[in-house]
């Protein structure tokens, strides 16, 4: 029971996370929780899964070069959550441990480009505006590129919108446009377990929203007025990063659905429909054609001079 109302209590903030791979967040609260029946095949599973992505990330980035820093954000997204590995595992992604890695690369002269290498679906809000909002200006500095390799979900999709291209992986997917949060009553239940639980406190809605009574109509109207509050600002960020009207993003963009690459390009929620490789090749295109007008403009400099 004390895992259960852990995992109401958490939920009760809102998220940009597919709500399908709820399974996932509650097994890395039971982990927090001391669960390990309930979270350790999960874990043991997220942690192969991406140990294999990095591997070949590593061996794609060491072929590549041309200065390009490749950027991982797998896994949930939580504003702190992979601050301290011991405890939340390599299912998480970390917002605040994202943003000193971009601040790394923009003062890192040998970087010249960043590419934000995507696999997740979603999560916390928190943090994640703060994020897009860094990766933007980051934009002013460097070129900033990001793919969809394979999951740009939610908050993740959210973030995939600050760069100022967007690709994703042909078998991938993008989208997932919309917040929510859960209330879970566990009133009944504890009634059955012989369990009664009183809250003291002060506030008039210091307790509103607990688990321990069933959501009253003033509470769900509260919460829905934070829920639409992240909404409106998730579809800015994502009118703005891709170009288009907010109502384009409301009413199409798949509405709260994942779309598969293909259609996800028709609704120009991407720039493109590429592999980690294709993008890291035209990236060093890019950055070879800016070097050549340059080049061109310091031959008309000196044949000036020499006509002089």
């Amino acid at each position: 029971m004390n895992h259960q109302l852990l995992v109401a209590e958490y939920l009760a903030t809102p998220w940009a996370l597919m709500p399908e791979r709820l399974s996932a967040v509650t097994a890395v609260i039971a982990r927090w929780s001391g669960d390990a029946r309930a979270s350790d095949e999960v874990m043991h599973s997220i942690a192969a899964d991406r140990s294999a992505r990095d591997a070949r990330r590593q061996a794609s980035v060491s072929k590549s070069g041309g200065g390009i820093a490749v950027l991982p954000l797998y896994g949930v997204v939580t504003q702190r959550g992979n601050m301290v590995d011991d405890v939340s595992g390599p299912g998480t992604a970390s917002t605040q441990q994202f943003s000193n890695m971009l601040r790394a690369a923009l003062q890192d002269e040998t970087v010249t480009q960043i590419l934000i290498d995507i696999d997740s679906p979603g999560g916390s809000v928190y943090g994640v505006a703060e994020l897009a909002d860094e990766i933007v200006s980051a934009r002013a500095q460097k070129p900033v590129v990001a793919i969809a390799n394979s999951l740009a979900a939610s908050a993740a999709y959210w973030i995939g919108c600050s760069a100022s291209e967007f690709y994703v992986t042909p078998g991938g997917e993008v989208g997932s446009i919309g917040v929510w949060q859960a209330h879970q009553d566990y009133s009944k239940a504890m009634d059955e377990a012989g369990v009664k639980t009183t809250l003291i406190s002060a506030g008039k809605f210091k307790v509103e929203g607990n688990p321990y009574a069933p959501l009253d109509e003033e509470a769900q109207g509260f919460m829905q007025s934070r829920v639409d509050d992240y909404y409106a600002a998730f579809t800015k960020a994502v009118a703005k990063g891709r170009g288009v009207p907010i109502s384009q993003v409301r009413d199409g963009m798949g509405q709260g659905r994942v779309l598969g690459a293909e259609a996800a390009l028709a609704s120009s929620m991407v720039d493109g429909i590429a592999t980690f490789e294709d993008v890291v090749k035209k990236m060093r295109r890019d950055a070879r054609a800016q070097i050549k007008p340059n080049a061109s403009r310091l031959n008309q400099a000196r044949n000036s001079l020499a006509l002089m």
